[in-house]
């Protein structure tokens, strides 16, 4: 009987502190499902031709063109004050100019030179499995191949597995581990940072950090090992690496420290230019840059504000800033912040584990 009344016991209390949890879980979530709206942050670019910003503006049920200084747009004098955005457009309204501040443009150029750049929190931060591909960077052909091995990086070397048979390739994680000692690579590596995808017009390879910061580019040019150490600015310490593999091949990679600051690696020269930026750190603040031939927009959230910054393209110098549009909230709203939460997925990274917000 005394067994069973101390296992009641523990029933009872397993019970009442998964009641606890439940509660602490869903009452707040059932609160926020019924007194919570959608929030739309209204799309916006900087506008070289104007010197401001402007928005894509929901009221009242349809779009509303807007500068930065309360100017309003029709739909048309919007894409013109954007061409290098709604160059589409422009081409089939005919309204494409043949040169901009002095530069002459065609579509072709747009192209080359408009990018994409985004990196989240979530991403930064995930657990990743370290075996990468890496793709032969010079093959001869318009179409990029996935090889048949992928490499990790220990504390002796570099090892290439084929995916098949599961086994190592001697002869070439030796031929590549040399190349590496030969230039002063201390494994075991810090970062590995590439883009292993066939999804791309040309591959830059892999950025490496190796045991004491120093920064490699590591490529496989026709089967061989291609290994370049990159000296960096003094003070310059890598925390994250991105490859960028664009189509304007202005830039391998973009690189942010542990100062929290932005830098970008050019080709060829392999030359550090700094961003003008505010403080950024990936691993919590994610990064948004729509970039063209003229300027960048480069869009910073985090979960407590977020920030436009306008960059030119030439000197990466900052041009303007504007802070987005936050939302005004209800009594409710405000009463709802207040309240913590039981959480199991948090915004920043893709593990599951309890926390209160």
């Amino acid at each position: 009987m005394k067994h069973k009344s101390i296992l009641l016991l523990a029933a009872k209390a397993v019970l009442t502190l998964t009641t606890c949890v439940l509660i602490c879980w869903i009452a707040p979530w059932l609160y926020h499902f019924a007194t919570d709206r959608t929030h739309r942050t209204p799309f916006t670019l900087y506008s070289s031709v104007t010197g401001e910003f402007a928005s894509i503006v929901h009221e009242n049920g349809q779009n509303s063109y807007i500068g930065q200084s309360g100017q309003r747009y029709t739909e048309a004098q919007f894409d013109s004050i954007l061409p290098m955005f709604y160059y589409r457009q422009l081409i089939a309204d005919e309204r494409l100019p043949d040169t901009l501040f002095g530069q002459a443009i065609n579509p072709r150029t747009i192209q080359t030179e408009n990018f994409i750049f985004r990196t989240m929190p979530a991403e930064v931060n995930k657990k990743t499995i370290p075996l990468y591909p890496l793709l032969e960077s010079m093959s001869g052909r318009v179409d990029l191949e996935m090889p048949s091995d992928v490499f990790r990086i220990t504390g002796k070397g570099i090892e290439f597995i084929d995916m098949e048979s599961n086994r190592t390739d001697t002869a070439k994680s030796r031929l590549f581990t040399d190349a590496l000692l030969r230039k002063g690579f201390r494994f075991p590596a810090q970062i590995v940072s590439g883009n292993g995808t066939t999804r791309k017009e040309y591959d830059n390879g892999y950025l490496l950090t190796d045991s004491s910061h120093k920064l490699y580019n590591l490529r496989m040019v026709q089967g061989r090992p291609y290994v370049r150490k990159i000296d960096m600015p003094d003070g310059l310490i890598p925390e994250h690496m991105f490859v960028t593999e664009f189509r304007n091949r202005r830039w391998i990679g973009f690189i942010a420290d542990n100062r929290q600051r932005f830098w970008v690696l050019e080709t060829g020269t392999y030359q550090f230019r700094q961003v003008e930026l505010p403080p950024f750190s990936p691993s919590n603040t994610s990064m948004t840059i729509i970039g063209n031939m003229f300027d960048w927009t480069v869009i910073l959230e985090n979960q407590e504000n977020g920030m436009l910054i306008a960059i030119d393209a030439g000197s990466l110098r900052k041009i303007k800033t504007m802070k987005t549009a936050q939302p005004t909230l209800t009594v409710a709203e405000r009463i709802g912040e207040k309240i913590p939460q039981l959480r199991f997925l948090s915004p920043l990274d893709k593990k599951v584990f309890p926390y209160f917000n």
